[in-house]
């Protein structure tokens, strides 16, 4: 990185004396990020499966609250610092600033575990935590997501959305037994978006047959057709070797080969996209400098054919002039591209949605709501919980496809010319309103009993009056028989009555979630749309501006060397020779950190 920042800082000083703030800013944006890049590391998974031990086991810190019976309950993020500390995070509203509220890092358990925050009821975005530990000193973060009880419920899709903000994704998952079925879609999704995606299995130690568990794993990962790497890992024994320095317990805690992968695959992997990224930078801007000066070069030397370069770049300003254009081809393929890509998200998640609606009302119809309605709207609301985050995730794959089809009427070298497209994790569901359903009529003893004497009484009642025309008596076995199947037919009659009412108020409840969950999630999808078009819009606006002053430049320089004298042509070819040459010395350093990383 101190290359890197060195190689931006020799391209500053190399360009100074050209007056193009546009290039200086855009090398001041790249050492930017440079100094302020993090490789953010999601830790996943279920409800009580190790998540936060496996944090601490990485950090050689018990920086996460860990309880046997209490479980996270707010994003924690552990990053590198030079003093330990924690920082609540919290939002100020939908489109307001985050609120940062520093904290000792002893009362971190209050705000981060379930039995100090139930229900992240403070309303927490997420819990900053730095550490001065070695491990986080190349910029890795690591995220302590909140357990859930099932990758597809409703606090799981947050973990979902997340995914596209991440570097790396490490799914954990005890040795308890096997992957599950909504594991191992997870880890589809999660390789759809995400660079690197590992598995870990935990608490070794509690399980003996963990081996086989891992082989049963390995398999299961095989036949989806999903590669990632499957780490197991016991933190006990982690620390345990911590505290006694036992180098061969720490090896049998399995904690090294993981460690080794995020220095070498995870925090690697982003070092050499950062390193590719900043010399592209370096070298774009280098080279719109040295073309001009080459171009300058070639009209001192050869005063004939000036208007002959001179006329080739005037049609190339002009092509680069016709870039800043609306009727610009990348501008309608941005335009018609995400206009395409609204309606078929939208489409995409109603038809998801829709389909969760008629499952949903089918299961209604099989029985009385009141009887089922917790497991009814667990189910529901998982349900719509998977489509948004799927839907989200497909948005997301499908916001960078676009991007690279825009960067192609740029440069055939579209990867490098793309800015960073991290979606935030969308916070849509948690806007939704529950789902729930007003408290139908009760049909108890009471109203039974009540019910069956009406309508009892209007059989005996009218069997009886027909018996006493044939000279039987108002009460008789008849008329008592025909009370009897009268009051059980009003009774069923009447439970059929409130059971369809329920069912009708349950469906009008479902339709109500539904269109909740369409209105928040589309207009959450469309935000990230049109946050995307403007990245994409603006990032472009400027390579072209770029290109067009450069070329403009260009322009001027060859004009004047017509007008110039063969004395001054001498003296500027010298100038032209040694600034070239600075140049050249810039850009030979920044290949040479590709060449050194390759190598």
């Amino acid at each position: 990185m101190t290359e890197l920042v060195r190689a931006v800082d020799l391209a500053l000083d190399a360009i100074a004396g050209y007056h193009r703030p546009d290039l200086e800013a855009r090398l001041r944006q790249t050492r930017a990020r440079l100094l302020a890049e993090h490789v953010r590391v999601l830790v996943v998974g279920e409800f009580k499966q190790g998540k936060s031990m496996l944090v601490n086991g990485l950090v050689g810190a018990p920086v996460c609250p860990v309880y046997d019976d209490v479980a996270t309950s707010v994003p924690t993020v552990v990053r590198h610092a030079e003093e330990p500390g924690a920082v609540l995070v919290r939002s100020a509203g939908p489109d307001g600033p985050f609120e940062r509220t520093p904290i000792p890092l002893e009362r971190l358990a209050e705000f981060a575990a379930e039995s100090g925050n139930p229900g992240n009821r403070e309303r927490l975005t997420q819990i900053e935590v730095g550490l001065p530990r070695a491990v986080l000193a190349g910029g890795l973060e690591l995220v302590d997501t909140p357990g859930v009880g099932g990758l597809n419920s409703v606090h799981g899709a947050a973990t979902m959305a997340a995914l596209p903000s991440a570097d790396a994704v490490l799914l954990v998952s005890d040795a308890a037994q096997e992957y599950t079925a909504p594991e191992l879609e997870f880890l589809r999704q999660a390789m759809a978006v995400c660079p690197n995606v590992a598995c870990v299995l935990t608490k070794t130690d509690l399980y003996p047959e963990w081996r086989a568990i891992a082989e049963l794993d390995r398999g299961h990962l095989a036949a989806a057709g999903i590669q990632a790497r499957v780490f197991t890992v016991s933190s006990t024994l982690r620390f345990e070797a911590l505290r006694a320095g036992d180098n061969e317990l720490n090896t049998e805690s399995g904690y090294p080969p993981l460690l080794a992968y995020l220095r070498k695959e995870v925090l690697g992997q982003a070092d050499d996209l950062a390193r590719r990224s900043t010399v592209h930078d370096v070298l774009g801007v280098t080279d719109q400098i040295a073309d001009g000066l080459r171009a300058e070069q070639s009209a001192q030397q050869n005063p004939e054919k000036a208007q002959e370069l001179i006329g080739a770049l005037t049609a190339a300003e002009q092509r680069a002039a016709g870039l800043k254009e609306r009727s610009a081809r990348w501008q309608q393929t941005l335009s018609d591209g995400v206009a395409d890509l609204n309606a078929d998200i939208d489409y995409d998640l109603r038809d998801r949605l829709r389909e969760i609606t008629h499952e949903a009302e089918e299961a209604l119809y099989t029985g009385d709501p009141a009887k089922t309605w917790d497991q009814f709207a667990g189910w529901v609301e998982q349900a719509a919980a998977a489509a948004a985050s799927a839907n989200y995730i497909w948005a997301t794959q499908r916001a960078r496809w676009l991007a690279g089809r825009v960067a192609e009427h740029f440069d055939e070298d579209r990867v490098h010319l793309l800015p960073a497209l991290r979606t935030e994790p969308s916070d849509a569901l948690r806007s939704v309103r529950a789902l729930t359903v007003r408290q139908g009529e009760s049909f108890g003893i009471g109203r039974r009993l009540l019910t069956g004497v009406r309508g009892g009484y209007m059989g005996v009642l009218m069997f009886g009056m027909l018996g006493t025309l044939v000279g039987l008596s108002l009460l008789n076995p008849i008329s008592l028989g025909a009370g009897v199947l009268l009051g059980a037919r009003g009774i069923g009659d009447e439970r059929k009555r409130i059971v369809t009412r329920r069912q009708n108020d349950a469906k009008a409840a479902l339709r109500r979630y539904i269109d909740d969950v369409t209105f928040r999630v589309g207009k959450d999808s469309r935000d990230m749309l049109r946050a995307v078009q403007r990245d994409l819009r603006d990032h472009f606006t400027a390579q072209a501006e770029q290109m067009k002053r450069s070329l403009s430049e260009s322009l001027r320089a060859a004009q004047n060397s017509v007008k110039a004298s063969q004395s001054e042509r001498d003296a500027r070819l010298a100038e032209l020779a040694t600034e070239l040459a600075r140049l050249d010395a810039v850009r030979r350093q920044a290949r040479g950190l590709v060449e050194a990383a390759a190598s």
